[in-house]
């Protein structure tokens, strides 16, 4: 069977991942909070499709209603293995709430006809905020090089498939270099480097998070622009108010701004293949 939809990939890679990460980096993640974050993703996003779609149904010409093809399950399901990869909590309302608040931002939060917050990292920082048992483990991962090349060789079959490698590369080479100034300014050795790069949250993130097509601006320029500024507001948090989380709060700082960099660098809406 041939996929046609990027999506279909991106849910088979993060549930890969997170298989691999119950699998062989002994997470202890509680089976009932999996379940309940994807059911919770997924029950959000049809309901706000039947309240803020007022024409869900369609009248026919025999005066029979059909749904539409698509209710953004993919989607959907794509933001709770999200959650799932990247926040941990201790109770289940935190878990919904991360879970609701992700979803609903699609629909309450938009420019025209797009959404300029990446889902699952809304839902991340509300649950940062709002909770105080929700948390993010950078480290998770640990440093093992076969995680790195799994998440590129993966990430770069999704990214080309969507056209979006440039964002994934320009916020990872500006950030590396930002490293790489700072490491040699403060003498310090190489290894240090290697340490904050070798972070599976990070490319993750760098993959899977930053890229997302439906949320950053539309153009290569934008793009290239968008990414930069996320890179150095993340290494600012990181290295000088040592935020752990930096990356998640710089790329939900800016993403109001997409709307104006749309409007500055006007260009074509990326679509999915399937319609949604």
């Amino acid at each position: 069977m041939q996929l046609t939809d990027a999506r279909d990939y991106q849910i088979i890679f993060l549930a890969l991942f997170l298989v691999l990460g119950i699998g062989t980096r002994d997470w202890t993640l509680n089976p009932v909070f999996i379940v309940v974050t994807i059911i919770t993703c997924i029950f959000t996003q049809v309901f706000c499709v039947l309240v803020v779609n007022r024409n869900f149904f369609h009248q026919q010409e025999d005066n029979q209603f059909s749904f539409p093809l698509s209710w953004g399950v993919r989607s959907a399901l794509i933001t709770s293995l999200g959650l799932n990869l990247l926040l941990r909590a201790d109770s289940l309302p935190t878990i919904i709430l991360a879970s609701v608040s992700a979803i609903a931002s699609k629909f309450l939060f938009r420019f025209g006809d797009k959404h300029f917050f990446n889902p699952a990292n809304f839902g991340i920082i509300t649950a940062l905020i709002c909770s105080q048992d929700g948390w993010v483990s950078p480290g998770q991962w640990g440093e093992d090089w076969w995680y790195g090349l799994l998440f590129i060789g993966c990430g770069g079959m999704l990214l080309q498939r969507i056209g979006r490698w440039d964002t994934s590369a320009v916020f990872m080479a500006v950030y590396a270099g930002l490293e790489a100034v700072r490491n040699l300014w403060l003498g310090w050795t190489w290894d240090v480097y290697f340490h904050k790069l070798a972070n599976g949250s990070l490319l993750l993130f760098a993959l899977f998070m930053v890229t997302d097509p439906r949320s950053i601006p539309n153009t290569t320029e934008g793009r290239i622009i968008w990414g930069a500024i996320v890179a150095l507001i993340t290494f600012y948090f990181r290295n000088y108010l040592y935020i752990t989380t930096a990356p998640f709060w710089a790329l939900f700082i800016l993403a109001p701004l997409t709307p104006l960099i749309d409007k500055l660098l006007p260009g074509n809406r990326f679509t999915w293949q399937s319609g949604s």
